[in-house]
């Protein structure tokens, strides 16, 4: 399917049925692809926005794993601090872009805060849901074999609430991924986000579409990696839960 409209697109470019400004064909993206490759530029932009992506969700995913138990464990820290933490999830992590500017400026800890802030949310909500949907039955099991607090979160709670876990992992990794190349594309001169920008200020679209190229193929990858990794470490079953949509 996807060969078919790149042949497509080529016939309506290169044969000018359609007149469109700008718009490069596919034999010109692939060129300018291995121009870049070449060069280094592309291989360079692209190992940072992948580091600062996986910091930034392992960061985020660590503390909303966290915290998600905390308050899913805690009727009384459920109780009066989810108002505050539905309250700040509502803003857009977007939104925050000036503030973090001014704060950091130009920067690596520009661009990581708001991959941070923005990649907690899914794993933190879906980790409590996880922890709060367990079966009584199963923390009376933990009472009956007389666990410690922390032998039972490890040995019964955690290993319940994984397949949700995991479903907020998996929407927290796509969304820091969005969120490093907005951050590349607004305040860190660095990136996929920036090669956009730059070849987008520069007329070369043929190289920008090869950058928009590459990041949904980042973001294929790394979905893909979540996945392999789950598949090899955990039963069919979770397995199935983060393949869902």
């Amino acid at each position: 399917m996807l060969l078919a409209l790149a042949v497509l697109w080529e016939v309506l470019v290169r044969f000018k049925v359609a007149e469109i400004q700008f718009l490069p064909a596919p034999s010109e993206i692939a060129t300018a692809a291995q121009d870049a490759l070449a060069g280094g530029e592309l291989l360079g932009r692209i190992a940072h926005t992948l580091g600062v992506t996986i910091l930034g969700w392992g960061i985020a995913s660590t503390i909303g794993v966290a915290l998600g138990l905390l308050l899913g464990l805690s009727p009384l820290a459920y109780r009066y601090s989810m108002t505050s933490f539905e309250v700040t999830r509502a803003i857009p992590p977007i939104t925050f872009v000036p503030a973090a500017l001014l704060v950091f400026g130009f920067s690596l800890k520009m661009e990581l805060v708001l991959v941070i802030y923005g990649g907690i949310w899914p794993v933190l909500i879906n980790t409590i849901g996880g922890v709060r949907s367990i079966a009584p039955e199963l923390r009376d099991v933990g009472r009956m074999l007389r666990l410690s607090r922390l032998e039972t979160i490890r040995k019964v709670v955690f290993p319940a609430a994984l397949p949700a876990i995991l479903v907020g992992l998996r929407l927290a990794l796509s969304l820091c991924l969005v969120l490093a190349i907005v951050a590349e594309m607004v305040g860190n001169p660095a990136g996929i986000g920036n090669g956009l920008i730059s070849a987008r200020q520069a007329l070369q679209p043929a190289l920008m579409f090869v950058y928009v190229i590459v990041a949904g193929l980042l973001g294929v990858a790394l979905n893909a990696g979540l996945r392999a990794s789950a598949r090899a470490l955990l039963p069919g079953n979770v397995v199935k839960d983060v393949a869902a949509p």
